[in-house]
This record gives C-alpha cells, sequence and structure tokens, in this order.
C-alpha cells in the first residue's frame, strides 16, 4: 500500500529534530491535559508516538485516495449549482476520508475537539497531502484560518466557530479584490455596524478568492468611513449558512484546478469582528499571512516532492541509445540537483516551522499566566526569527518548486508535454506557488528588511559557531567565506545610501543570504544523519557558485546604469 510519509525517511528526520522536545513541552504545558481527555499524550515520547501515529495515516489516505484521484479532480473540477460549489467526485471522496479520520483541527486546542497538534506535524501533513495532489491541499490546509480566530478572537467567537473545524467545516481567506491585489490596503468591501441585529453587515465584491464558497470565512473589509488606507481596514468572520453572499463564479484556472478560486458578492452579509477595529490587516491579517506562507512553504516541498519522483521513475524506465537514460550525465545531474534542492527547502521549512512553533506556544501561555522575562525575551526572539525566515521560505520553496517541475516535465521530454503522465498536472500546479499569498517580488520586498538590519547576519553568525564533525569542516569553512563576503556585499551596497539602487539588488542579497541559510541547514541535518553529507556538499558547493556570481555581479555593477534598465522598456 501507498503511504507518503512512511516512503519518506527525511519526515520522521525531522519530526525528530532536538528542538522537538521544548516545542512540545512549551504546546502541551508541561502535559497538562492528561488529566481531562484520555487521549492526551503523557510526556515527549508518547507525544511525538502520537504525530507519528496521526502522520502515518495521512501518509496513507494521501497515498492510497488523494493521490489516485488527483487525475480525476484535475479533469472534472468544481462547479457552481444553485449558488453553491459542489466539488469534484474525487475532492468529496477526499474530504469524507480526512474527516472520518479526523485530520480536521488538528492544530486546535483539544477543549475544541482539536487535537492539539505543533506547527511541525501539522505543516508535515500540508506537504504530504501537497504531494498527493496540490490543489486538495488549498481545501484541506485553509483549516488553519482557525489559528487566527483561535488567536485574536473573542470567547464567544470561539465557542461558536472552532468546534466546527474538527467536524469538516472548511474555511477560506477573502482577502483579494478586483482592485486590490497584492496592495491590501486598496480593499474597498465595505462593513457597517447594524445597532438592530448587533452585527456587522458586509456588501463588496471579492474576487481569487481560494475556496471562496467555505463553511467560515475570515474577511478583510474597511470598517471606518472616510480612510482609505490599512487603518481603516478589520476583520471579520463570515458564516456561509446565513446565505447572504453570492458565488458570482468560478475561475477557469492552469492548475490547482480541484481547489476552486472564487468571484463572491457580498450583500448585507452578517458578521463578526474579529479582535479590534481598525487592526484587520495591520496585525490580523499579517499574522494570517504569514500561516498561509507556510502553507505555501509546504505546498511548494511536496510538489518538489512530487515532480522528483516522478523524473526518477521515468529516467529508470525510459531507454534511449542503448540504456536508460538516468545513465546519462545530462540527466543525472538533472536529478541530483532536484533532489538536494528539496532536501534544501525542506529543512527550510522545518526550521521555519519551529520558530513559529516556539513563539506561538509562548502567546498561548501567557494568555493563562504572566510570562517571566526569559520567557519574553525568548518569545520576541523566536518572532523575529519566524518573521525573517517566512519570506526566505516562501521565496525559495516555490522558486525551487517550480524549477524542479520544470527540470522533471523536461526529462520526461516529448511525453511530459502531454496528458499520459502526472508530470503535466504537477507542472502546471506548481506555478501559482510563486504568485498567490504574496509573489515572489513581495516576499523580497519582506525579507530585505532581515538583510538590511542586520538579523540574517547575526543567524548566519549563530549558525557559524555549531560545531561539526571534522570531515564537514570544509564545508562550514565554505560557509563562513560566503558569509563574509555577503557581508561585504551588502557592507557595499549600503554605502551609496541610494534606496532604489538597493531595491534593485535587493533580490540578489536575498539570494546570497537564502543560500547561506540552507547550506547550514543541511549541514547541520549532517551532524544528525550523515547520509546528508553528500546532499550538503553539493548543495553548498552549488550555491557557493550562485553567489559568487551575484556578488560580482554587484561589485561591477554603476548606480547609474539603473537609467539604462528604463530606457529599454520605455522605448
Amino acid at each position: 500500500m501507498a503511504n507518503f510519509y512512511t516512503d519518506n525517511r527525511n519526515l520522521r528526520f525531522h519530526l525528530e529534530h532536538p528542538l522537538m522536545e521544548k516545542i512540545v513541552r512549551l504546546k502541551e504545558q508541561n502535559y497538562i491535559d492528561k488529566e481531562k481527555y484520555d487521549y492526551a499524550p503523557l510526556d515527549y515520547e508518547d507525544t511525538l508516538d502520537s504525530y507519528d501515529k496521526v502522520l502515518e495515516i495521512v501518509g496513507e489516505i494521501s497515498g492510497e485516495i488523494v493521490g489516485p484521484n488527483a487525475e480525476s479532480v484535475d479533469h472534472d473540477g468544481p462547479k457552481i449549482v444553485n449558488n453553491e460549489v459542489v466539488y469534484a467526485p474525487g475532492t468529496q471522496k477526499n474530504l469524507e476520508a480526512i474527516v472520518n479520520a479526523g485530520l480536521f483541527g488538528m492544530s486546535l486546542p483539544r477543549e475544541y475537539g482539536g487535537l492539539n497538534f505543533a506547527m511541525v506535524p501539522y505543516v508535515m501533513a500540508a506537504e504530504i497531502v501537497s504531494r498527493a495532489d496540490a490543489g486538495f491541499a488549498n481545501i484541506w490546509g485553509l483549516q488553519d484560518c482557525a489559528e487566527t480566530i483561535h488567536e485574536f478572537a473573542s470567547e464567544d467567537i470561539k465557542r461558536e466557530f472552532l468546534p466546527r473545524f474538527p467536524k469538516g467545516a472548511t474555511a477560506a481567506m477573502d482577502l483579494t479584490e478586483p482592485d486590490a491585489g497584492s496592495d491590501l490596503q486598496a480593499v474597498q468591501l465595505k462593513a457597517t455596524w447594524d445597532e438592530t441585529a448587533k452585527v456587522w453587515r458586509l456588501n463588496g465584491v471579492k474576487r481569487f478568492i481560494t475556496n471562496g464558497d467555505a463553511h467560515v470565512s475570515l474577511v478583510l473589509a474597511r470598517s471606518e468611513e472616510g480612510t482609505s488606507d490599512a487603518r481603516g481596514l478589520s476583520l471579520f468572520v463570515y458564516d456561509r449558512s446565513s446565505q447572504a453572499m453570492t458565488v458570482r463564479r468560478i475561475e477557469n484556472k492552469l492548475g490547482i484546478k480541484g481547489s476552486p478560486t472564487c468571484e463572491l458578492v457580498f450583500s448585507n452579509a452578517p458578521a463578526y469582528l474579529i479582535g479590534d477595529r481598525k487592526m484587520g490587516l495591520i496585525k490580523y491579517v499579517m499574522s494570517l499571512m504569514n500561516s498561509a506562507r507556510l502553507g505555501v512553504g509546504a505546498q511548494s516541498v511536496g510538489i518538489a516532492e512530487a515532480a522528483y519522483r516522478e523524473a526518477v521513475k521515468y529516467a529508470h524506465e525510459r531507454e534511449q541509445f542503448g540504456k536508460a537514460i538516468v545513465n546519462y550525465p545530462a540527466v543525472y545531474e538533472m536529478l541530483t540537483l532536484m533532489k538536494v534542492r528539496t532536501d534544501a527547502i525542506r529543512s527550510l521549512l522545518y526550521e521555519t516551522a519551529r520558530f513559529v512553533d516556539v513563539y506561538k506556544a509562548y502567546n498561548i501561555i501567557a494568555e493563562k499566566r504572566k510570562l517571566d522575562a526569559d520567557e519574553r525575551n525568548e518569545a520576541k526572539y523566536y518572532q523575529k526569527l519566524a518573521d525573517a525566515f517566512t519570506p526566505l521560505l516562501k521565496l525559495f520553496s516555490s522558486e525551487y518548486c517550480n524549477q524542479i517541475a520544470y527540470d522533471s516535465l523536461q526529462i520526461h521530454g516529448g511525453t511530459g508535454f502531454m496528458k499520459d503522465f502526472p508530470i503535466e498536472r504537477i507542472y502546471r500546479d506548481a506555478r501559482i506557488t510563486t504568485i498567490y499569498e504574496g509573489t515572489s517580488q513581495l516576499q523580497v520586498v519582506a525579507a530585505i528588511r532581515g538583510v538590511t538590519s542586520g538579523l540574517l547576519l547575526k543567524v548566519l553568525r549563530d549558525y557559524e559557531g555549531r560545531a561539526v564533525h571534522p570531515e564537514q569542516e570544509p564545508l562550514r569553512k565554505m560557509l563562513i567565506s560566503m558569509t563574509d563576503r555577503y557581508e561585504q556585499a551588502v557592507s557595499y551596497i549600503e554605502e551609496f545610501k541610494d534606496g532604489e539602487y538597493t531595491d534593485f539588488h535587493a533580490r540578489r542579497l536575498v539570494e546570497l543570504a537564502g543560500n547561506i541559510v540552507m547550506g547550514y541547514l543541511l549541514l547541520d541535518d549532517c551532524q544528525r544523519d550523515g547520509s546528508f553529507e553528500r546532499t550538503a556538499n553539493i548543495f553548498i558547493t552549488k550555491v557557493n557558485a550562485e553567489n559568487l556570481q551575484h556578488e560580482n555581479y554587484i561589485k561591477n555593477f554603476n548606480p547609474k546604469e539603473l537609467g539604462e534598465f528604463k530606457a529599454v522598456f520605455e522605448a
């Protein structure tokens, strides 16, 4: 039987990371739930065993049900019937299997019917599901909207909405509008207070909403009259059962076709305020988007894993000139780089998830008691790390995912361009990952803060101080040299004190830093498992060459040449 968890030893490897013991202790608050719930863990080993067993179930459902249904779902897609989205038959079967297995609401506290799982196993489940079908991963993964309700909503809203998720309630983030894509400050959907009914009323249009017909939606709306910026926006929760929202259409997309992307019209739709007015975009959506970007990271790694495996399988089966094409250097180099890059973004994914786990666990503890000074400092530190790593993760995982899918299709040759093999669907599904939840260009804008503030340099110096096995010392020295050169490149650019010049090189600076981060993470992996040494060696050598190219371009670029770039497209 196919199992997408047990057939990938790297997943269990990351699940057993040394920081997990601290994460579990914080998440379980020293295992206080064991007195209330018979399924609550007794200790760390028991918790890890629960994670392992549930992930094995996720792996089995993904391998035996979701994966085999992916082609029919891609073909059939969802439809609108009587103002309701009807999923493809395969999607319905997927959802039924997932709900029956209790895999909705995994990260919610047990008091709401959840499993109280940490982010790492939840993100791992998202990777596994994405490997099976990236489109279905959107429907399943949007349950993390429940985390935003749990973190910021009133107790009344929590009690009303959160218990629905473990029973299979789907969710959506209703943010984008026809005239407000990446610039969410431009959102115009109106929210007005209905004093008689004691609810807010939503009026307006949302567009490109993934799973728009969900049971529960988080809606960004303008609650303050006369405003036009972020300070006039608030976040609301809308219940589909009120039937005050119309699904105008489902978009006909290039990929992830099983996931309905909808245009919605709200007409006096009743909704409830999440948290405080005016903080919708500034605080709550930023948190929601960071969770979504972590989800896209998991989705990208899952797609990359699927694309790599399809390429390996085909390369062993396809013969040309008397031997399998896997034996040709031009092919096995591609396969090796696909595997190495997948390992790199997976390590970045789970490092980011661990940072998120620690600070979010402290936030939950802070609701019940005051944190001491050390705990507050640690929470702030891990939140800074999470904020710095999240855009790196979204950028690198999605870009690598697209490259890996591209190379996999190339290895398939002409057959990859046909509908006969899954790679053409995987290739189409990959394309959206660099676009939604913030394009790659926006991730650079977010990540450059960590570059110019010195935060990422400090992280790299911290990694630099970690001990390595003697045989891996040359790799460590190479990374130290790369870090020194990265520091020099940042200083060189900052000497010009020119914002446009810095922005022009921002992508290169972020890629310099990200390459070194992933190199150190793979080197770290070597210390626990020697099988990663080949991966680390190939990756670090490769990105060292890439970084040298970026550094050379930066050093030889004259700021006066910026005008030449504008002149080319304006001519």
